[in-house]
């Protein structure tokens, strides 16, 4: 096992998990519902790409991060995790950029004005139910992963690893999941940025 990284307080990491958690849940729910108007030399949906090419990495990361520690190979497995953990900031930033600038995207609507005719949404069919059953999941569950990273690395940090194996068994799947889930709805919602 890794010697601590940091020194264990449990107070204090308490109180900023739970801060830095909720600062970015308002953030994300509040900027979410601001659009931009702003006419920028490049395609907003950009972010939206780069958004999912961040998932993508983030869930071979921590495929890779598992690999790492069943081998027993804990700086590996620490180099992984803690770069997941950075490039799913990144995605964050790009993430509150792409809703500032593009907005919302309903699943069906071709014609791009925002709202869903019966006739968009029975060409969109079954693929419009799975979507949004995708969506039920997806983000609730990325609303609420964030706090249960940040306990699960801090215990790793301080040296705690079996508090850190037992919230590990919550937070790999939820966050492979949610991980795995953003690329499904980034791909199915594409075609109707354009």
């Amino acid at each position: 096992m890794l010697q601590p990284s940091i020194e264990k307080n449990d107070r204090k990491a308490r109180v900023f998990i739970i801060a830095v958690s909720l600062i970015v849940f308002i953030a994300v729910v509040v900027l979410s519902r601001v659009k931009l108007e702003v006419n920028l030399p490049f395609d907003v949906h950009v972010f939206a790409g780069i958004n999912a090419a961040i998932n993508s990495v983030v869930a071979l990361l921590l495929v890779f991060g598992i690999i790492a520690v069943r081998k027993k190979n804990y700086e590996l497995h620490k180099k992984i995790m803690l770069t997941a953990i950075l490039l799913s900031v990144l995605f964050l930033l790009s993430y509150i950029a792409h809703h500032l600038l593009a907005g919302d995207t309903k699943f069906g609507d071709i014609n791009h004005d925002g709202l869903l005719s019966e006739e968009e949404k029975t060409g969109a069919g079954q693929m419009r139910v799975f979507y949004l059953l995708l969506l039920l999941t997806h983000i609730p569950l990325a609303g609420i992963i964030l706090p249960f990273i940040l306990f699960t690395a801090y215990r790793a940090l301080t040296g705690e690893y079996d508090k850190h194996r037992k919230l590990t068994r919550i937070t790999w799947p939820v966050w492979f999941y949610v991980a795995i889930t953003g690329v499904m709805v980034y791909l199915m919602i594409r075609p109707y940025y354009y």
